[in-house]
């Protein structure tokens, strides 16, 4: 790959003068997706559920995240004037207050999938380096934070064109998990699974069981929506759509077939109380300790590549957003070497402040995981909901035609979808949620005040007042005891 290099999301594209195939495109939403999730499913799933549960978890996941696949789909095509993905979706139908919702809780989505990376590091090496704990020690902060700011230091010095890193960390990603699957399948008992079926003790109700494990699963479908960030650059429209949902499919398949064959291999009480990554655990289990190294290293050069191109990732984001002017101007700003400085100073200091925050929950992996996913669940639910709003109200900017009754459904379906995921994530994130987001209006006030604009429109000031309460709330049942870290 060589000329320029315009930066757009996570990874690195050719200029628009070079259109990409269905076949690249499709790599970037499997590239997106596959990434610390996948290493951590069975302790996760085992933790909340059997064999049964987990069926019906990805089956429910899979047809809803297949919803949200074909949105995408559909507006690629409907609306092919809006290039920048989730945050232009949710804009465009309701309004620039929520259209920086959006793209905040994007970026912060990603701030804080980030911390997951560092956390997963530290409490991989922390098998053979106990001070390191489970990635939630004073130690292990302090490593990650070296870890971020030697990154912002890395980024700053005009570290964008990460072609040949991303060639490692694809195939770093890929050979270990699917290395897994098959070892598994030739260790898998029969029996092993057949106790795992019904879920042991502990689980609770299967519907409280398959609640849980809801956040997990939106965590590892992240990205899904990486196509529609590359749109204008396809060879063809209609390939946006069509990579969308194949590499959806395909990373389905990869992630159900961890989990269920780990259900083979041990008790679901013991994969339940396996360290992160749990899929080492499991594989040391079934061959010894060379399947536990043999996970953990393709994990930490996977990690570290993800950690790369999702913080270029987030920081474009604020970028983008205030060439929009849905942000301050100085984010907006970029070094002589094209690095959008500011949004990356802003995108480490949240994940510095995440990874503090860490330290006093008590699962650091479990609560970035699940903050990570409840923070995405607010751009998706707007994506999802303005499709269903072109569906219903088409107007002159939507292409393609008379809208279809199947894309009408498809959107009804994915909007209840991501409205389950809200209360599935549970008041606890809602909350915590809140308690980012309602500082964040002070962004898009600093916005509003250098246009010369008012600063809110009354169902503007509607919606702030919710987030804020919201927030209040949020801290208040944290001081008092209500909810916990």
């Amino acid at each position: 790959m060589s000329g320029s290099i315009e930066r757009t999301g996570s990874h690195e594209i050719p200029p628009p003068t070079a259109k990409l195939s269905l076949t690249t495109l499709t790599a970037m939403v499997v590239g997106s997706m596959v990434g610390a999730g996948v290493f951590s499913l069975p302790s996760r799933f085992a933790q909340e559920t059997g064999v049964a549960g987990a069926l019906i978890a990805w089956a429910i996941a899979g047809t809803g995240m297949l919803m949200l696949a074909f949105v995408f789909q559909s507006l690629a095509v409907r609306r092919p004037d809006l290039d920048a993905g989730v945050y232009a979706y949710a804009k465009a139908g309701f309004g620039e207050y929520l259209g920086f919702f959006s793209a905040f809780g994007y970026w912060a989505s990603a701030c804080v999938g980030n911390v997951t990376y560092w956390v997963l590091i530290m409490s991989t090496i922390g098998a053979v380096w106990p001070a390191l704990g489970d990635g939630d020690t004073l130690l292990a902060a302090v490593l990650s934070t070296l870890g971020l700011w030697g990154f912002f230091l890395l980024i700053r010095r005009g570290v964008k064109e990460a072609t040949a890193i991303n060639r490692v960390v694809t195939v770093a990603k890929i050979v270990p998990i699917l290395v897994f699957v098959v070892i598994a399948l030739f260790y898998f008992d029969a029996g092993v699974f057949a106790d795992n079926f019904a879920g042991a003790d502990y689980a609770g109700s299967l519907f409280n069981q398959v609640r849980g494990t809801m956040l997990a699963t939106v965590f590892v479908f992240l990205g899904v929506e990486g196509a529609s960030v590359y749109s204008r650059h396809a060879k063809r429209r209609a390939d946006v759509g069509r990579a969308t949902v194949l590499g959806f499919l395909s990373v389905f398949a990869v992630f159900a077939s961890v989990t269920v064959v780990s259900y083979g291999i041990m008790p679901m009480g013991e994969i339940a109380e396996l360290r992160q990554p749990s899929m080492a655990g499991v594989l040391e289990h079934a061959v010894g300790t060379w399947g536990k190294v043999f996970i953990s290293v393709g994990l930490i050069v996977s990690v570290l590549g993800a950690y790369l191109a999702w913080t270029l990732m987030a920081a474009e984001v604020l970028f983008v957003a205030a060439k929009d002017e849905d942000m301050p101007r100085f984010l907006g700003r970029s070094s002589g070497d094209d690095v959008p400085v500011p949004a990356l100073m802003m995108t480490t200091l949240l994940s510095q402040l995440v990874l503090i925050v860490t330290l006093f929950s008590d699962d650091a992996f479990n609560f970035a995981l699940d903050l990570t996913s409840a923070l995405s669940l607010i751009p998706f639910l707007l994506a999802a909901a303005f499709a269903l709003k072109t569906g219903l109200r088409p107007d002159e900017r939507t292409a393609g035609g008379a809208v279809t009754g199947r894309e009408i459904t498809v959107a009804a379906v994915a909007t209840g979808y991501t409205a389950f995921l809200l209360f599935a994530a549970g008041l606890k994130f809602v909350l915590v949620s809140f308690i980012v987001y309602a500082p964040a209006t002070l962004l898009f006030v600093k916005a509003r005040r250098e246009q010369g604009r008012p600063l809110f429109s009354p169902r503007e000031l509607i919606i702030c007042a919710v987030s804020v309460a919201g927030a209040v709330l949020g801290v208040v049942a944290l001081a008092v005891g209500w909810i916990s870290l």
